[in-house]
């Protein structure tokens, strides 16, 4: 990443400016019986209060706007932004908020139309949707090319701790990654690899690992296709540590406990109560820690055992500790450790593909964006 990227400060006056703000509002919601949508989560709302009330503040008027779920470019009831705006409502009144973004196919087209519709009657515009900055959708990178732009502070923040993890952490620095497939994570595994003491792989990814060094896996979730490339890896003589034991159901669907060899039949679930104990161990020890993707299939009990331990880890080292979006950061809510790290990031595609390549389509557009102080 070259060049600066601007700052709230570097707006100037903003006091009678009207203030696109681009938002990640994409909360997680849940349906009653009688068909009325409620939010179960509101950390991304509340992440980008900091930046809507500095605005504010300084006699902004504000208008936010986000995409909502996958509706695929048409219009979804069930995708609406009605039940968001209500929460927005209720913590900062005044504050204007779109209709999901992705209605419009023109969004993830990237479609000119779409960015002039936008910004029509706009003055100003701010990015503060981490979670999307990793996409080329008009909302991130078309206000920029003619508005003066900023990153808000939820951007600001993401972007400073996430560089500093990327280009100087303190040592040992321990990466902790899971989730199902090796495959989407491949980049951001090999660009660690080039900077962490130990690298910890648990989840579903495992298994593909462990077919790569000749172990039986019974009929675990793996990626076949990419058992050549995790041989590779395991041969370029990096610290990458694999569970030892493992929990999960035999053939007959019994709960079962395994060392690194499943039987014919059987699933594995989880990382075994011995693996989490040695993971957790390197864990205390680190000084930098960054975590993306559950140990097992935490939302079953009998399968949340080893993303447990590695989060209350997490919360107990005196490391540094990051916590990469996406399901990680839902374990560490659904056990009651959100507070206890020290950065829980607001998106996780998007803080991988920093952590692999050290820029994102949103920043870069922010860089190129004209001058507004």
């Amino acid at each position: 990443m070259s060049g600066a990227i601007p700052t709230l400060e570097d707006l100037g006056d903003v006091s009678g400016k009207r203030v696109l703000v681009r938002t990640d509002f994409n909360v997680p919601m849940e349906t009653n019986d009688a068909g009325e949508r409620s939010i179960t989560d509101d950390f991304r709302i509340r992440s980008a209060l900091p930046t809507i009330e500095w605005l504010i503040e300084r006699g902004a008027s504000v208008v936010c706007c986000s995409h909502l779920g996958r509706p695929k470019g048409s219009v979804d009831e069930k995708y609406s932004m009605h039940p968001v705006k209500v929460r927005l409502a209720a913590l900062t009144p005044g504050v204007e908020l779109l209709e999901n973004l992705r209605f419009n196919p023109g969004e993830e087209a990237n479609s000119k139309d779409f960015v002039d519709s936008l910004i029509h009657d706009i003055d100003l515009y701010v990015n503060d949707a981490f979670g999307a900055a990793h996409r080329a959708h008009a909302s991130i990178v078309g206000p920029p090319a003619t508005l003066p732009s900023a990153m808000g502070r939820l951007l600001q923040r993401e972007v400073e701790v996430l560089l500093a993890l990327r280009n100087t952490p303190k040592h040992p620095f321990t990466a902790v990654l899971g989730g199902s497939k090796i495959s989407d994570k491949l980049g951001v595994v090999e660009a660690l690899l080039e900077t962490v003491d130990s690298l910890i792989i648990g989840g579903a990814m495992c298994f593909t690992f462990l077919a790569a060094q000749g172990y039986s896996i019974g009929d675990s979730l793996f990626e076949a296709d990419q058992v050549d490339t995790c041989k590779r890896l395991l041969t370029l003589g990096k610290p990458i540590h694999l569970p030892e034991d493992l929990v999960g159901l035999d053939a007959q669907g019994n709960y079962a406990t395994y060392g690194r060899r499943l039987p014919p039949g059987a699933k594995g679930f989880d990382i075994g109560p011995g693996s989490a104990t040695a993971f957790s161990d390197l864990i205390m020890e680190a000084r930098t820690v960054f975590w993306n993707g559950p140990m097992g299939m935490f939302e079953d009990e009998r399968f949340a055992g080893g993303t447990r331990t590695v989060a209350h880890a997490m919360a107990d080292t005196k490391a540094f500790t990051v916590v990469g979006g996406g399901d990680s950061a839902a374990a560490l809510a659904q056990f009651g450790l959100d507070d206890a790290v020290d950065h829980v990031s607001t998106g996780g595609g998007a803080s991988l593909e920093l952590l692999e390549l050290g820029d994102l389509p949103g920043l870069a557009a922010l860089r190129k964006a004209p001058h507004a102080s």
